[in-house]
């Protein structure tokens, strides 16, 4: 009995030593489990951040960067990364690091806006942002960073444009100060109120023109052309376009030529897309010396599997330089200034034709060489299937003949064209369609 009780006494104590010894073991593997694990990607984070923390940094919009006491890298946005301020783990800005260094040591938050050189460009421009640090717990140091480069690039032209129609509108209005004070001055001289009379409708000439094109330029911008949308022939606008210049074109005896915008169609604002066209085919009689030649010619393309139309105006003028290419279609920009005064243009026209491509799905292009010429091209979705629009047009022409008893001889259509023929004969014969 002793030896069983020894024996019974000797397993208990085994098997509480063992539960101890397994309780030990699962606490000491928990404890590890959650001890962060010293990998290259942890040395490279460095200490964790408070709870939080992190998820607030990932939803602003601004860069962001937690720096720790030795200036490592702790977290870094992707944003940050994209701008070059993070380097090597290390944060590559010297202006920076020595806001966070002073930041570290009082506490204080500080902010300073930079120019930043852009990386890998090779462009001398520089990238404007706003650095603003403050203290993140004890030992780290938060860097919050935001692009304003945009931003100052929209308030530089927001103020040269402004800047611009002030000294526009000055121009011809101190003109016609001076030269009304002209005239009462000549008062008694006929030939001189004539010729002070003359320059005085010129001045006001230009100073309408340049109010109308500021509110050209306003609606186009503000206006959906959706609204009042309709297809448009693209031959009727190649012909408007060109009655418009027609007069100054026979002064410098400039040939307008014409061609290939038969039965293509644009859809869109008429009003709009006739201005649009009427400036560049202004702009290349203006900018053209005199007996050459003035081209305007359609053509039906694609691209991505989308119909467009190509409207292309080509001049025989002086060309644009590869400098000035880049800001032709900026509100007020002139290539040159001396021959934009002599002309009258305010330098708001290709600005009203970018944008009213653009907001009509298109674009404006360009192509240039300096003293051999230009060649602007505007290109637009197609109104549908212009050759559905064309043939369409063609049966109404043939059944209104019909009904009038003018056509003598069978129109010759091509077989696509036979099944809207069709169509045009069954909606003439209904009793709803007849006069």
């Amino acid at each position: 009995m002793d030896v069983n009780a020894a024996v019974a006494a000797a397993a208990a104590i085994a098997g509480v030593c063992t539960g101890v010894i397994a309780m030990l073991a699962f606490r000491w593997s928990e404890r590890e489990q959650a001890r962060p694990t010293r990998t290259s990607s942890s040395l490279h984070t460095g200490p964790g951040l408070p709870p939080g923390v992190d998820t607030v940094l990932s939803v602003l919009r601004s860069s962001a960067v937690v720096l720790d006491e030795s200036d490592a890298v702790v977290k870094a946005s992707s944003a940050a990364y994209a701008l070059g301020l993070v380097r090597g783990g290390r944060l590559g800005i010297e202006p920076m690091l020595q806001m966070a260094r002073d930041t570290r040591r009082d506490g204080e938050i500080r902010q300073v806006e930079l120019d930043l050189p852009r990386r890998g460009t090779g462009r001398g421009d520089a990238l404007a942002v706003s650095a603003r640090v403050a203290p993140l717990g004890s030992r780290l140091v938060l860097l919050l960073v935001e692009d304003l480069t945009e931003a100052r690039r929209i308030e530089a032209v927001r103020r040269d444009f402004v800047a611009n129609v002030s000294h526009e509108l000055k121009t011809p209005v101190g003109a016609l100060s001076l030269l009304s004070e002209a005239v009462l001055d000549a008062s008694e001289e006929p030939e001189a109120v004539q010729r002070f009379a003359g320059r005085m409708q010129n001045e006001a000439t230009r100073l309408t023109n340049l109010v109308q094109e500021l509110i050209d330029l306003s609606r186009v911008q503000n206006d959906d052309p959706l609204e009042d949308s309709e297809s448009v022939r693209v031959d009727e606008l190649v012909t408007e376009a060109i009655e418009r210049s027609r007069h100054s074109a026979e002064g410098k005896q400039i040939t307008l030529l014409a061609g290939g915008a038969e039965g293509l169609h644009v859809w869109g604002n008429r009003g709009q897309l006739a201005a649009a066209l009427g400036n560049l085919v202004e702009n290349a009689v203006n900018y053209s010396p005199a007996r050459t030649r003035v081209k305007v010619a359609g053509r039906r393309t694609q691209e991505g599997g989308e119909d467009l139309i190509e409207i292309a105006v080509t001049d025989q003028g002086i060309g644009i330089s590869e400098r000035d290419k880049e800001r032709i279609f900026e509100r007020f920009y002139r290539v040159d200034p001396a021959r934009s005064r002599a002309t009258g243009g305010t330098g708001l026209g290709l600005s009203i034709v970018k944008h009213v491509a653009a907001s009509h799905g298109g674009e404006v292009t360009v192509w240039s060489a300096e003293g051999q010429g230009s060649t602007f091209t505007l290109r637009l979705p197609e109104a549908g299937s212009g050759r559905e629009q064309a043939a369409l047009e063609k049966a109404d022409r043939l059944g209104r003949n019909r009904l009038s008893g003018a056509l003598q001889e069978p129109a010759a259509f091509d077989e696509e064209e036979r099944p809207y023929v069709d169509q045009a004969d069954e909606q003439l014969s209904a009793p709803e369609v007849l006069p």
